[in-house]
């Protein structure tokens, strides 16, 4: 298995939300380090020692899958209490180890979320701290929405070329459950790596959260567009992989 290069440390409070949202997001970024630190040996509470261990284990496993720069660890939390935990174990570690580390501005779960896909996309950890804090972006509004559910039309993907070559499809979503956490997933990662900018119904197709926010359900007609050298391509790329239905249809 190949290892990405940034680790994801979780502190919460409780042992069983930090592994909680580290399920969630493993499930979309299977090649991510991702380490639960909750709880204390008492209950509820942040440790000291938990923290400590996990971050040296997140730095160990990000050095693993990649000695280049960008390689290191970003650390989410999920209240203030939390924050100065992790900022007194930064304190404390060697600074060659605390250089490699960052600590996330973001939602805990739409956060990890994002950063955890940006991470298995191959992002370093400026780009992977940058998704976890854009999350917050959607935790709060959570899109401009209409009356139905399905959320606005948002701009082109950032990069798009309107006067380059464009492309333009429809696929029907054959999910039973729709565009759900890990299709979402899935094609977040597919558009990533296809380096075209594209989008899926009006949101940015690399957008794990974006997709994910659409709630786009079973027998929806996603729009796919791309503009740009490749862009047909792409489009052609992404409608095929939502026409197999990601392995679950």
């Amino acid at each position: 298995m190949t290892v990405a290069r940034v680790a994801l440390v979780l502190v919460s409070h409780s042992r069983a939300a930090a592994e909680g949202v580290a399920e969630i997001a493993a499930q979309m970024a299977p090649d991510v380090a991702i380490v639960a630190a909750g709880g204390t040996p008492e209950g509820i509470g942040t440790s000291f020692d938990r923290v400590l261990d996990a971050i040296e284990e997140g730095s160990a496993a990000a050095q693993e899958g990649s000695a280049a720069d960008g390689a290191g660890v970003a650390v989410l939390t999920d209240l203030g209490s939390a924050v100065l935990t992790a900022e007194s174990v930064l304190e404390a570690v060697d600074e060659d180890v605390a250089a490699r580390v960052r600590l996330v501005d973001g939602p805990f779960l739409e956060g990890a979320v994002a950063a955890a896909v940006r991470a298995q996309q191959g992002g370093d950890l400026d780009e992977v701290v940058t998704a976890g804090e854009a999350a917050g972006d959607w935790s709060t509004s959570r899109t401009a929405s209409t009356r139905d559910g399905a959320v606005a039309a948002q701009p082109p993907a950032p990069g798009a070329a309107p006067d380059g070559e464009a492309a333009r499809r429809t696929v029907v979503l054959r999910n039973p459950l729709g565009l759900h956490a890990r299709p979402a997933a899935l094609l977040a990662r597919a558009v990533a790596d296809l380096g075209v900018p594209l989008t899926v119904d009006g949101v940015d197709g690399a957008s794990v959260l974006a997709l994910m926010a659409l709630g786009a359900a079973g027998g929806h007609e996603l729009v796919v567009e791309a503009s740009g050298p490749g862009a047909p391509e792409a489009v052609d790329a992404v409608v095929r992989l939502v026409d197999e239905g990601f392995g679950e249809v």
